[in-house]
């Protein structure tokens, strides 16, 4: 395991990186991180593809792949999971919450996730992630500026000031179109829910397929003013 460096060491990197890779390409952004962090850099994924996932492991054969289990996946994420640990060269690690829907429900309720919808994620995403990067300085995500309007000044690499690492966006700058054409010519695993109406995809209960015209994260949490898990700020 590579050593962890001091928290305003990472600061001062991240910010550093910000501005230099900005315009870089998403290899090149990866190669930086897995030059630097070594061990002690992941990949987070929601499964709803493995681009992100894919992209790393060019650069860095092996990368842990860190996917978070809430209990209310779709059968097709888990099963992009775990076609992704088959094919990939990657090493998925799976987190779980500290307690199973079960033991959630009869400590708070059944349906934990319509009547509060924050603790619920914070319960089953944001802890768990929180615990699980323990090990890890530096951390890469599939966001990108054109998803939503809270995700639109995305930087390439930022400081996660929360949970003290540097936060890696390398397709912060891509588009749909970008993604797309990536999964075509690279022939990348993508969730079967993408074609069929999911263009964004969480937890089941929380999740419904887009009407035309709509924006594509308006199926997340639909009918209330929530926009984001938690793990993203």
């Amino acid at each position: 395991m590579t050593t962890r460096l001091e928290d305003t060491d990472l600061e001062g990197l991240a910010e550093k990186a910000g501005h230099e890779l900005e315009d870089a390409p998403a290899l090149d952004i990866l190669r930086w991180a897995a030059d630097t962090f070594g061990s002690r850099f992941c990949v987070t994924s929601s499964m709803e593809d493995a681009v992100v996932a894919h992209l790393a492991s060019r650069v860095f054969p092996g990368v842990d792949v860190v996917f978070l289990d809430t209990g209310y996946h779709f059968p097709e994420t888990i099963g992009t999971r775990d076609a992704v640990a088959a094919v990939m060269d990657v090493n998925v690690i799976t987190l779980t919450p500290r307690q199973t829907v079960a033991e959630q429900d009869a400590e708070y309720g059944p349906r934990l996730h319509d009547r509060d919808p924050d603790l619920c994620c914070a319960l089953r995403k944001v802890r768990p992630l929180e615990e699980g990067l323990r090990e890890y300085d530096a951390w890469a995500t599939g966001l990108r500026r054109d998803e939503s309007p809270t995700r639109a000044n995305t930087p390439v690499v930022g400081w996660d000031a929360r949970r003290r690492k540097v936060k890696i966006s390398p397709i912060a700058r891509w588009t749909q179109a970008d993604v797309e054409a990536y999964v075509a010519e690279h022939g990348v695993l993508t969730n079967p829910l993408l074609m069929d109406g999911y263009p964004s995809i969480g937890c089941a209960p929380c999740t419904r397929r887009v009407l035309e015209g709509e924006d594509n994260r308006s199926g997340r949490w639909a009918g209330s003013n929530k926009t984001e898990c938690g793990l993203h700020g």
